[in-house]
């Protein structure tokens, strides 16, 4: 994996799974009514004189965790009798629970429960109330004013939980004991928890409904830094990419990578359960306690209570949710969600406290991690238009003394004091980067799982790069290395030298990166300048890394792999990247490729072969690209997109020069890529990919389009897994591929799968081609020979008629990490030396 994957976990990866909780106290069990032995949701669990407490979920299941010294726990529920049960402090115990009818209650209230009788949708008196909440929706967004603007504070917190006095005891973490000290016992009832990150902001919001237009303004900004091992900013950036702002009032809410569908969404009657169980008469306006669960336990649903005006709103006034145990969320043990909504001056309710939970691990009764993310919103201004210009210029702007503010400051400004440990974290956290042995620990993992050895302003890697083999090479060895921003911010250098045993040949890479904004190369928007020279291999038709990740695994490939190229390639480009998520890229690339192994370039010649010693180009590059709301993993040497719901276009235009640096043709290849993420809510989200590209001028075949082919037994999403290498060429040519994830929609409802989280894959690629006349071998003399293999056969083809199909199923999530995807190739099934059926597998890390 590379380190972009890891940034915040490398920190995280030393703790969780080691520690095992000491001296808690665990009760779990199951709640159902007495008379009809059927299983009671939403009934409330407490320790008596606490607020340490929980409620069964919709299969009256229920697991409460304390480190205090409480023995009697209070089970109560509206219309039955509240039932006192002794607990043995510090064992872990069952206590399962029936609970009688209360007749004098049922007389003052109606409840409908589970179990009482058959639920439906019809004259249910809950989804009536429901269906209101859904009319009314939109009027009671905050979208629905013609402006609006005021104060947000968000506050992003990362704890170690539950730490285990033997843990603290361990020989590695002795230097450390001043840390353990800065635990907090008290934010959250029955956990312990050590800050190891935070983040505030102070930021002021403004939104016009027509024209539409958002503006945010971030007045004060801190956090915890990482500098020496993690990107500050692809740090936060995940982080509040996991912890989305969350509006009850949308259909789909994303949480940790995830979809889950609103309790008010407009299909919510379909897949949940709703029951009025309580109202509350003592305040304005009136109230219904209106509790849900989902219908489908393991579907990613919420469960919980909405609390909703009982006046012509139909607005929600409180939120408390969370999700069920049995959903298919990797890492994640408890989700809790709360929210606070406060009535404006025109009588309509709008958020004023929003806080998300999550604790996550590995497995249940041991330490973990535990995240919480407060925005609160206050001084709300309502109609009050702004000038035109106003929201001219970029959307998010930062004041240039955002991140100078003093302690003072932020006293007086936050909406929310800190905890007496939260308040210590930026000191400890700075005080702990100090201590020798730890920047040894962090070394070692950043070189295990990152890959690079840093000695400051260089670092040595990757090392999964280190050794490989080939056909050609035979055995590969391979060193090198990058600058780091230590040595310049704006002048980047990345080179390696590695040696082929069997051909003997040395090859090599230099490349130099300058960047015109002052900022890491990576770092949006990029405008950079970068020149680089390679003499290397590579196999044909395959996307060219200027660093080649000569991965070890990737080396073990199916069939024959013996044609190659030797290349000698000098590129000069630059890439300029605008706010608004549109860039340009303007470039220059001169290639001289030499056939090597098996490949040969011959043309017909008399009715001979006449061998030609290589091709040479130069070539002028042009790429468009619009990318809206795209959000980067951004580190100091790479960046990862962060999937969203808007496309991504790819324009690109490559004109050949002939006889400019020697080279030998005239052409112009246009092509045009769309990357689409399409989220379908309960049935998963599809990734679909279409492009299409058409090759102006006479050119022989390794100018074509030579289609991305994987020989490797790694899955690949954006090659064709059972196509072998240099197997089908085009100049003109459109291709459409799905990649379907049902995150554990079918797996979830059978009993004994659904224990083990797998998810469920799908895929499907097509590609239509073809060649013209010019190109073809097959009628133009002039053009080059297709290759052969031993047998004189040929092995490369164009795609007429008939298109290329292959599609897979799979499971992923195997482990949390692995997916594995049976593949079959659908055409072209009488090729020589091709697979029809495969098994190929990857790594990939998700919620």
């Amino acid at each position: 994996m590379r380190a972009a994957v890891y940034g915040i976990w490398v920190f995280i990866g030393l703790w969780v799974g080691a520690w095992q909780a000491s001296g808690q106290t665990i009760v779990r069990g199951v709640v159902t009514d007495a008379d009809t032995k059927e299983p009671l949701p939403f009934v409330n669990i407490v320790f008596k004189g606490t607020t340490i407490g929980s409620t069964t979920d919709i299969e009256g299941r229920y697991t409460i965790t304390t480190n205090t010294a409480n023995e009697e726990l209070h089970f109560s529920f509206l219309g039955y009798k509240t039932v006192i049960r002794k607990v043995k402090v510090g064992e872990t115990q069952d206590i399962n629970v029936r609970l009688t009818a209360d007749a004098q209650v049922l007389d003052e209230v109606t409840v409908t429960t589970q179990g009482r009788e058959r639920y439906r949708n019809k004259n249910n008196p809950a989804v009536d109330l429901v269906r209101e909440m859904i009319e009314h929706k939109e009027q009671n967004r905050m979208t629905h004013y013609d402006n609006v603007e005021y104060e947000q504070y968000e506050k992003l917190q990362m704890s170690l939980s539950n730490l285990s006095d033997k843990f603290k005891e361990r020989k590695l973490f002795r230097k450390y004991k001043w840390m353990f000290e800065n635990v907090d016992t008290t934010t959250i009832k029955g956990k312990a928890l050590l800050p190891i990150y935070l983040q505030e902001n102070l930021i002021d919001k403004y939104y016009q409904r027509s024209p539409e237009h958002n503006k945010s303004v971030v007045k004060a900004h801190q956090k915890v830094s990482f500098d020496d091992y993690v990107d500050n900013a692809g740090m936060s950036t995940y982080l509040n990419y996991l912890y989305n702002d969350i509006d009850i009032y949308e259909n789909n809410i994303t949480l940790l990578t995830n979809q889950f569908l609103s309790p008010i969404a407009n299909s919510a009657p379909t897949f949940y359960k709703f029951y009025i169980t309580d109202t509350l008469k003592d305040v304005t306006p009136k109230l219904v306690e209106l509790s849900f669960a989902p219908r489908d336990a393991g579907g990613f649903l919420f469960q919980g209570r909405l609390y909703v005006t009982l006046d012509s709103n139909y607005a929600v006034q409180r939120v408390d949710m969370t999700v069920n145990k049995n959903i298919n969320l990797n890492w994640v043990r408890e989700l809790f969600i709360n929210q606070e909504f406060q009535q404006m001056e025109d009588g309509k309710f709008q958020v004023v406290k929003s806080r998300m939970r999550a604790d996550f691990g590995i497995t249940q009764g041991r330490g973990g991690l535990y995240g919480e993310r407060v925005v609160s919103y206050k001084n709300f201004v309502i109609n009050q238009p702004r000038p035109p210009d106003f929201f001219e210029g970029e959307k998010q702007q930062q004041e240039k003394e955002a991140e100078e503010h003093t302690d003072e400051y932020w006293l007086a400004n936050r909406h929310d004091s800190l905890s007496h440990a939260e308040s210590k974290v930026y000191q400890n956290i700075d005080s702990l980067q100090k201590v020798p042995s730890f920047r040894r620990t962090m070394d070692i993992a950043t070189l295990l799982l990152a890959g690079y050895k840093s000695f400051g302003w260089w670092e040595l890697g990757p090392v999964n790069t280190f050794y490989s083999f080939n056909p050609v090479e035979g055995f590969r060895l391979r060193v090198g290395g990058r600058t780091t921003p230590k040595f310049n911010e704006r002048l980047y250098f990345e080179t390696y030298g590695a040696y082929g045993f069997k051909d003997e040949k040395w090859k090599y890479f230099l490349s130099a990166t300058y960047s015109f904004t002052g900022k890491s190369i990576w770092q949006f928007p990029v405008r950079t300048l970068r020149v680089s020279y390679q003499h290397d291999m590579k196999i044909p038709g395959q996307e060219l890394q200027f660093i080649q990740e000569d991965n070890f695994l990737l080396s073990f490939k199916r069939g024959v792999n013996d044609k190659w190229l030797y290349n000698d390639i000098w590129v000069v480009d630059y890439l300029h990247e605008f706010d608004n998520h549109i860039s340009y890229r303007v470039g220059f690339k001169n290639w001289k490729q030499i056939p090597a192994g098996g490949l040969r370039y011959e043309r017909n010649t008399e009715d001979l072969l006449q061998p030609v010693p290589n091709v040479i180009t130069s070539e002028i590059n042009l790429e468009f690209r619009w990318a809206p709301g795209e959000q980067f993993y951004q580190g100091k040497l790479y960046r990862i997109p962060i999937p969203n719901r808007y496309p991504i276009l790819t324009a690109r235009f490559v004109g050949g020069i002939k006889n400019l640096f020697n080279s030998q043709y005239n052409y112009q290849n246009v092509a045009l890529n769309v990357y689409k993420r399409v989220y379908l809510s309960q049935f998963g989200y599809t990734d679909m990919v279409l492009e299409g590209g058409y090759i102006f001028g006479k050119v022989p075949f390794p100018l074509l389009a030579i289609h991305r082919a994987n020989q490797t037994y790694s899955y690949q999403l954006q090659s064709y897994n059972l196509m072998n290498f240099l197997e089908f060429v085009s100049d003109k040519y459109v291709s459409l591929s799905f990649d379907h994830y049902f995150n554990g929609f079918i797996f979830n409802k059978i009993p004994l799968l659904k224990k083990l989280k797998w998810r469920e894959v799908a895929t499907f690629k097509v590609l239509y081609g073809s060649i013209r006349r010019e190109n073809d071998p097959r009628h133009n003399a002039d053009a080059f020979a297709f290759p052969v293999n031993d047998q004189g056969v040929e092995t490369t083809y164009s795609l007429q008629p008939e298109p290329y199909m292959e599609a897979s199923v799979g499971i992923a999530n195997i482990f949390k990490l692995i997916r594995v995807d049976v593949v079959k190739r659908l055409s072209y099934l009488d090729h020589p030396e091709v697979s029809q059926w495969g098994i190929r597998a990857r790594f990939k890390f998700d919620f």
